[in-house]
């Protein structure tokens, strides 16, 4: 009885590290991002801050709160490093919003939408 309390003890912790590190760990991602500001300016974000487009934020659509992302644009190789402090985007294969003066930092407003990747510099 002992031993195989041990043996589902530590397989549970074992998959608990595993999802923990496949969430919290390295992380990379490549899509598309688009930026936002017109309309929501002045607005509550997903976390319950005032949203500054003018500011450089960013939304995503699961990463934690607080999460520091370097963006990098494909065709210049431009980056920035924002932070995820609301949700979205709400558009079908879209992985970040950018806030305008993310967007106008990276190169991107007449663009509007454009390649990225995105690696996590810091988690919350």
């Amino acid at each position: 009885m002992n031993q195989t309390f041990l043996y589902l003890l530590s397989s549970i912790l074992l998959v608990g590290v595993a999802v923990g590190m496949a969430f919290y760990g390295p992380y990379y991602e490549v899509g598309i991002a688009s930026w936002y500001g017109p309309g929501f300016d002045g607005n509550l974000t997903a976390n319950g801050e005032v949203y500054d487009m003018y500011g450089v934020s960013a939304a995503h659509k699961f990463l934690p709160f607080g999460t520091v992302v370097r963006v990098v644009e494909f065709d210049t190789r431009r980056s920035i490093i924002v932070r995820i402090n609301d949700r979205g985007p709400f558009v079908d294969g879209r992985i970040i919003d950018l806030s305008k003066g993310a967007a106008e930092k990276l190169g991107i407003v007449d663009k509007g939408i454009t390649k990225v990747g995105l690696r996590i510099v810091r988690w919350p």
